[in-house]
């Protein structure tokens, strides 16, 4: 009976490479910021900036809540970037941003061409227009909703 020794060098290079993979991973992934149709994220810069854009306002928008914090809202599907410009005009931050779906219990419903998203719970569902909808269902809750919206400023004594 022969007796073979077994390098295991090979067998840890491998998992010490697969390893490094796996690792480097949520790294590549964090670069980017993602945020879901209509709700908000706060992004905060390692230093103070003095000016932000974004790449394309159609998708998201960014409210400055200090110099180093900044809100950025999902306005519509797609991806875009944010610049922040320290106060010597070099940029501190270029991150993409990357608009999705809403979380939770959303509903498409099909007919023919004609689409409508609704947000359901366990007891109700509830139109949630959203980009791609059909024009007629969404102009007409958009529609509700700002007049609502200009309801609610004029009893607050905003107009």
């Amino acid at each position: 009976m022969t007796v073979r020794r077994l390098s295991l060098a090979p067998t840890l290079g491998f998992l010490a490479g697969i390893s490094a993979l796996c690792a480097a991973a949520p790294i590549a992934h964090a670069a980017g910021i993602e945020i879901p149709l209509d709700q908000v994220r706060i992004v905060t810069f390692k230093a103070p900036v003095k000016t932000v854009f974004v790449g394309n306002p159609v998708i998201a928008d960014v409210t400055v809540i200090d110099p180093t914090h900044v809100f950025i809202l999902g306005k519509n599907f797609g991806t875009t970037n944010v610049v922040a410009l320290d106060g010597a005009g070099r940029e501190a931050a270029n991150e993409q941003i990357t608009v999705l779906e809403r979380p939770g219990g959303a509903v498409t419903l099909q007919r023919g061409a004609a689409k409508m998203t609704m947000i359901c719970t366990s007891s109700r569902c509830e139109a949630a227009p959203t980009p791609g909808d059909d024009k007629a269902p969404y102009e007409t809750v958009t529609g509700q909703i700002a007049v609502r919206e200009a309801l609610s400023l004029k009893s607050a004594g905003g107009q």
